[in-house]
């Protein structure tokens, strides 16, 4: 008769590394082993390596970065701590897009539906705004009845059938480490580490299976990356990951200097959506989405692909329709409308010739658009719609801006943020630069 041993425990568990010997490796300079890295991404997940020690390693990668080897080991150990989706079985090219983020950016709304009327499946599984960046998931959370949680097959089924397209939440069982390194980059002054931003982003968008992804990396004043070069640095890194890992990927650099579009907010942002997929919108949103959508469908084997026509002849509307309404939306249903507003007005004639993108998200979020807390809600009424851009001639007491919010308590700290934002001067300004200022391929 045999007796099988008692199962150890995780305190009894013998480890292969120790968490001190990896944060001295990195600390020193040093490139981590790839056992030891992997090692310290599970051990992080399942609860043996502590918020402290993985805080310790992420300040020493922020401080001493990362091989281009290492991150790429990095971004696999995240997606291996949890589930990898597969669309294999839909019979027809996945593309998604990523955007790094920026004050008006509600490129995904118009974008997903178009690409979708060519035959290519969008997966854009997306996120929620924290701080002056808006969430896709908040904006349309404003269409009343649409939902952003949906199940595995929900997706699938949407992105096989006649829709094409499907924007929702990501689940939790993609990249769980991900999730927690994420939560304690933001409380420890680690988030613009190059190694850890891209990993974060790559190990989701690999995991969530597509077969192609194009990224919208930002820069300037708006931008999570405000320098140009750190930017064309992260956009590079994250394309080596995503070819390393069997993904077509490319990138865009574009610029948010100047918000985006006209719209800042959520309700205000769908609105202005919906007016580039009904052929019209500002010249930047409708410029910069064609873009993204010729970037996409060429990875996709779609080079042909005459994006500007559907566009104005009606299909991409049609597509949006049939997607908010596979999501339990409404899309003729009415967009909230804010209790209180304040227009800003010039109190000069002149020329607009600055409107720095980053008091202006910021101005959106003290409104109630965005989120301090991932807890917090949001107003979807609220936001900022810009009357003028950089370049118009206005005359005194024309207005500017309009805020709205549901709380007029509001408003005083939203205009603090809006101090020095703009400037009305006397001479024109320089032609505006192109939106879209490089691509980056492997």
């Amino acid at each position: 008769m045999s007796v099988e041993a008692p199962a150890l425990s995780e305190r009894q568990r013998v480890e292969a590394f120790d968490a001190v010997d990896v944060i001295r490796a990195k600390r020193d300079g040093g490139a981590v082993p790839e056992p030891a890295l992997r090692w310290m991404i599970d051990a992080y997940t399942r609860g043996y390596v502590s918020d402290a020690q993985m805080a310790s390693f992420a300040m020493a990668i922020f401080q001493r970065g990362m091989e281009r080897d290492e991150i790429r080991v990095l971004t696999d150990a995240m997606i291996a701590s949890g589930e990898r989706m597969s669309f294999a079985a839909l019979g027809k090219k996945t593309v998604d897009k990523h955007s790094t983020g920026g004050v008006g950016d509600k490129i995904t709304l118009p974008l997903a539906p178009l690409v979708a009327v060519f035959g290519v499946a969008v997966p854009q599984l997306s996120g929620r705004g924290l701080g002056h960046t808006g969430g896709t998931l908040d904006k349309l959370e404003s269409i009343p009845g649409w939902r952003a949680a949906l199940s595995n097959e929900e997706i699938f089924a949407q992105l096989q059938g006649d829709v094409g397209a499907v924007i929702c939440a990501a689940g939790s069982g993609l990249a769980p480490a991900d999730k927690k390194l994420y939560a304690l980059r933001d409380v420890t002054g680690t988030v613009e580490a190059i190694p850890l931003i891209a990993s974060s982003i790559m190990s989701k968008k690999i995991a969530e299976g597509t077969d192609a992804l194009v990224l919208d990396v930002k820069f300037g004043s708006g931008a999570f990356m405000q320098d140009i070069d750190r930017a064309r640095e992260l956009a590079r890194t994250m394309v080596a990951l995503g070819t390393d890992s069997g993904v077509a990927t490319t990138a865009l650099l574009t610029d948010m200097n100047v918000p985006l579009g006209r719209a800042i907010g959520n309700a205000n942002e769908v609105r202005e959506s919906v007016e580039i997929l009904a052929g019209g919108g500002p010249d930047d949103v409708r410029e910069l989405t064609l873009a993204l959508a010729r970037e996409m469908l060429a990875l996709a084997g779609r080079p042909d692909a005459d994006v500007e026509k559907a566009l104005d002849d009606g299909r991409a509307m049609d597509r949006w329709n049939a997607m908010i309404r596979a999501q339990g939306g409404d899309p003729d249903a009415p967009l909230p409308t804010p209790r209180e507003t304040q227009v800003v007005a010039a109190d000069r004639d002149g020329v607009v010739t600055r409107m720095d993108a980053l008091p202006f998200g910021i101005a959106a979020w003290r409104l109630g658009a965005g989120r301090a807390r991932a807890e917090d809600a949001v107003i979807h009424a609220a936001g900022v719609d810009l009357h003028v851009a950089p370049g118009d001639a206005v005359a005194a007491g024309q207005p500017l801006f309009t805020l709205s919010t549901d709380d007029g308590a509001r408003f005083a700290r939203a205009l603090d943020a809006l101090d020095g934002a703009f400037e009305i001067g006397k001479a024109g300004i320089a032609e505006r630069t192109p939106i879209v200022r490089e691509r980056i391929t492997a």
